[in-house]
């Protein structure tokens, strides 16, 4: 399996900067992306917030949250933030057109090896999947905000995804100090459970 050391997390919203902050407590250099510069400095200042509130209430050691902080940069174009990532998150609003349109994007610009998750919770995985070239390298991550209290992560792997991407996602969620829970999704519209994991 190859190392995933980059993510790169597109869009900036509540979903996206907390799936940007987890990761970087999980020790991942992670990009931030969004086109609005607003929602950018507006990431980085809950972000920040955020470590420094879990460093008052005790939950996280504040040399924890100063390594997290500089593992975090952020980018104002998909490009930017996608090219030389391990990994890319895309946590854009729960509209299939947007999502279809971020992979596409994603597909070209990423390096072959790159693992493309979408966040997704209702949409299916295959048909995100199909408008790239590497249907084997995308999976659905299912967070839920607030991603830091979620004590589970449901991953789906699509029809076509491989062990190497299953594995790589699990792994993630592991470090994240999630319980794992991996489903693959069928042919038809609904999702079957297939393995479940507990990540200690």
């Amino acid at each position: 399996m190859a190392e995933i050391s980059t993510i790169a997390v597109i869009g900036a919203g509540v979903l996206g900067r907390e799936i940007a902050h987890q990761a970087a407590l999980a020790g991942y250099d992670v990009i931030l992306e969004d086109v609005l510069p607003n929602a950018l400095r507006r990431a980085e200042r809950e972000i920040l917030s955020s470590l420094d509130q879990a460093v008052e209430m005790g939950i996280v050691p504040s040399i924890q949250a100063r390594f997290a902080a500089g593992r975090l940069q952020y980018a104002g174009n998909v490009e930017e933030a996608a090219r030389e990532a391990d990994l890319v998150v895309e946590a854009v609003p729960e509209e299939l057109e947007s999502k279809i349109e971020i992979f596409t994007l994603l597909d070209k610009i990423c390096r072959p090896h790159t693992v493309l998750v979408s966040s997704t919770s209702t949409l299916g995985i295959a048909e995100i999947a199909s408008v790239t070239f590497r249907a084997s390298r995308c999976i659905g991550m299912r967070f839920i905000h607030p991603v830091h209290a979620m004590k589970s992560l449901q991953i789906v792997r699509g029809p076509q995804t491989d062990d190497e991407t299953a594995a790589a996602a699990t792994e993630i969620a592991r470090r994240m100090k999630k319980e794992v829970i991996v489903v693959t999704e069928s042919t038809g519209a609904e999702s079957q459970p297939s393995v479940a994991k507990m990540v200690l």
